[in-house]
């Protein structure tokens, strides 16, 4: 059978691929803000800070000025690519199927590489200032839940360490009434929450309250957090880092969302068809305070 096919099938296996990867995604995505862009980098946000008012001490007394601090975040593209062969007309006819391995295998390497630019983007250096000369690293001091909070020692994750992120972030003035804090968790922190008492026992429950488990089995919110598994949750030489977060804390910036494509390859004998994706992105940590750190040991 000739390698040359109708120029209808390569638009459907087209199409199919770009309407798999679209609605499929990564597990993150859903969970920060996200903008369009275009250019070598971007400003997602001109940031102002608080003001307070002033006590008129005298009658006519000269006006004075408040100026309030302001900043910017920056946040610049990466290009990302994923080409795959397919060499015969055969296979390639099969691709056509939506739920082709092909198509499969391309919308969990895009969703995973998503997800590994946000967790990136939560304790990573975040560029700053006029024209994104500084860099912020992230504030370990203030923002950060020790390893060993709820124990005797460093231990994995617990309901004293989440109610203590939550407590940080309410105190950096973070309305968690106004916006639902996220949490990512690997498959051994959230081991350890189903072993906590105070997450399995219902006599801690309110009428109302206690965590909510899906169908099987997962926990999927505590004490008002929306919990993500995730194997991707970062780590560094001692810890998992788990990231607890709002919405408008981390910002996914699309220079050019996930496309998918189909070529002949006439450079290659036997003329075979690439399988092509693409996508440009990239993300950043926009506010200190808005993003807690939780130090969990795997051991």
């Amino acid at each position: 059978m000739t390698v040359n096919i109708p120029t209808h099938f390569v638009q459907q296996y087209t199409t199919n691929v770009a309407h798999l990867l679209q609605i499929q995604g990564g597990k993150m995505r859903p969970y920060v803000s996200e903008d369009t862009h275009h250019g070598e980098t971007a400003v997602p946000v001109d940031q102002y800070g608080s003001v307070e008012m002033q006590e008129i001490v005298s009658r006519f007394a000269p006006m004075g000025r408040v100026d309030a601090p302001t900043d910017r975040r920056w946040v610049d593209p990466v290009d990302y690519s994923l080409p795959q062969m397919v060499d015969t007309f055969d296979k390639l006819r099969l691709m056509v199927d939506p739920q082709g391995p092909l198509a499969q295998a391309a919308i969990k390497a895009t969703g995973r590489k998503i997800d590994t630019i946000i967790f990136d983007s939560f304790f990573g250096d975040a560029k700053t200032g006029k024209t994104g000369g500084s860099t912020e690293t992230f504030d370990t001091a203030n923002h950060r839940v020790d390893a060993a909070v709820g124990a005797a020692a460093d231990t994995g994750l617990n309901v004293d360490k989440i109610l203590q992120a939550i407590r940080i972030m309410e105190e950096s003035d973070v309305d968690t009434e106004l916006e639902m804090p996220y949490m990512a968790i690997n498959p051994r922190q959230h081991e350890d929450l189903k072993r906590q008492t105070q997450v399995i026992n219902t006599d801690y429950f309110t009428k109302n309250g206690g965590p909510v488990f899906a169908g099987d089995g997962r926990i999927t919110e505590f004490a008002g957090v929306k919990i993500v598994v995730s194997r991707l949750v970062p780590t560094n030489a001692s810890y998992t880092l788990v990231p607890m977060w709002v919405k408008s804390g981390i910002h996914l910036g699309i220079w050019d969302d996930v496309k998918a494509r189909v070529d002949e390859r006439p450079d290659i004998e036997g003329v075979p068809y690439q399988l092509y994706t693409t996508m440009t992105m990239g993300a950043t940590r926009l506010e200190p305070g808005r993003v807690i750190q939780i130090e969990c040991t795997e051991a």
